[in-house]
């Protein structure tokens, strides 16, 4: 299944698209140079290296500023611009350690992020990486195929995708050339190269401390000699050369590069930290949230412009849903609902309450519903007759009301700090009984 796309946002409000896959120590791996993370899953050989990756990790991809789906009104591309846009995701996930992987154009920046943050990178891996743009730009190869960009767009990605996979690469690098065209627009490209020639991290390097990989493949660029030059300005760095032409590491060999990275990261292998609580078997208190009308709504504000408000609408409810000791469940996305559950009635009203308040700020006003009842868990997901109920609650909410069962007033009448309006009975789609509901009112209960 398709990874969920999720958003963070950069300190002067740019979005970052991401995602996650996988359970253990974080691993945040960081774009080649251009991408697009959810069209990258639609190319075998990439969906693959990921999958791998994240079998016994999680696995965190993102796009940068600019390319792939995050926000492309971007000028800053300095190394200190980047290092920030890591700074967003990481923090956005709440990850305290990780490893981070930078491949190519992302090296230098992975390098300066881990001199300038040790507390966090627990482990760097560079794979045909450079410490200066120049031991990049001055490659012949690298300076015919920029000679083309101003000329001939499509053959220009084409020919740079053969540049980075190796001239035998055939469908892969037709498949990226096509991810460059819809990744990027010829301008960024153009400022993104005015913008590397300033890039020179050789400063920085003496002060990385976590252990450093660094990887590179025999014939691949920048060249071999490029990344043993990197590897010795880095304390205690350990070089591995691997056969092969492709800097993507995908392709060709990438077993080879898999086991290299895994032996590697397993030396000191140690579970990550929890950044939220496990979804629970048996009893839970259960939070149910959707768009009021989003028919209505995307018609009015067109397809593109609802989805990105209802992104940034569902990273900011899951964020209060973690703040109020809940979990958000995977795979529940707004516009079919968003699921959390909870231990306790009084953090499911709270976090209801706060999202409520969230959709009508964001102007996509939500119907939110709790219950309480006993639930299954199912690998990331809750199943259960009280999870059906939950929903029919919140579909008989009014927009930005927050309803809950019997149940729910009863475990919380007395610690919620609110009070609660009865409804009456309600006969809910497909539940036998009829259910008593009870609107939430904000301040202390009579």
């Amino acid at each position: 299944m398709e990874p969920r796309i999720q958003y963070a946002k950069t300190s002067d409000g740019v979005s970052i698209a991401f995602w996650t896959l996988g359970e253990g120590m974080p691993l945040v791996h960081m774009p080649i140079g251009v991408s697009h993370c959810q069209l990258e899953w639609e190319i075998p050989e990439c969906r693959r290296w990921y999958q791998a990756l994240a079998q016994r990790r999680q696995l965190v991809v993102f796009d940068f500023p600019g390319t792939g789906l995050s926000g492309r009104d971007v000028s800053a591309l300095a190394v200190e611009d980047f290092r920030q846009d890591v700074e967003a995701v990481v923090d956005r996930l709440g990850l305290e350690t990780f490893a981070l992987f930078g491949p190519q154009h992302s090296a230098p920046i992975a390098a300066a992020y881990a001199a300038c943050h040790p507390e966090r990178v627990g482990h760097l891996i560079l794979w045909s990486g450079y410490t200066s743009a120049s031991e990049w730009t001055k490659r012949p190869v690298v300076q015919a195929s920029r000679s083309l960009v101003d000329k001939d767009w499509v053959f220009y990605t084409e020919t740079l995708a053969h540049v980075l996979f190796g001239w035998s690469a055939g469908e892969p690098a037709r498949r990226y050339s096509e991810l460059i065209r819809k990744s990027v627009t010829r301008e960024y490209l153009q400022g993104a190269f005015a913008a590397m020639a300033g890039w020179d991290v050789a400063s920085l390097l003496p002060q990385v401390t976590a252990p450093t990989l660094v990887l590179q493949r025999q014939d691949a660029e920048p060249g071999v000699e490029v990344a043993g030059s990197l590897a010795a300005r880095i304390p205690d760095a350990r070089l591995v050369i691997l056969a092969g032409e492709s800097i993507a590491p995908y392709l060709g060999d990438s077993e080879s590069a898999l086991a290299a990275i895994e032996e590697f990261l397993s030396e000191d292998d140690e579970p990550a930290p929890s950044t939220s609580p496990e979804l629970p078997t048996g009893t839970a208190i259960i939070l149910f949230a959707d768009i009021a009308d989003s028919t209505a709504l995307t018609e009015r504000m067109g397809d593109a412009a609802f989805r990105e408000k209802a992104r940034e609408l569902d990273t900011a409810m899951r964020a209060v849903i973690r703040e109020c000791a809940g979990t958000a469940v995977d795979g529940k996305l707004l516009g079919d609902g968003v699921l959390a559950v909870f231990t306790s009635a009084r953090q499911a009203i709270e976090a209801a309450v706060r999202c409520g308040k969230a959709g009508s700020h964001g102007g996509l006003p939500l119907h939110l519903g709790i219950h309480a009842g006993d639930v299954i868990r199912e690998r990331d997901n809750v199943f259960g007759g009280a999870v059906n109920i939950t929903a029919r609650i919140a579909a008989a909410s009014a927009p930005g009301e927050v309803l809950v069962s019997e149940t729910v007033r009863g475990l919380a009448r007395t610690s919620a700090g609110v009070s609660f309006e009865d409804r009456g009975e309600h006969t809910l789609k497909g539940v036998g009984d009829p259910v008593r509901v009870w609107v939430v009112r904000e301040g202390e209960a009579s």
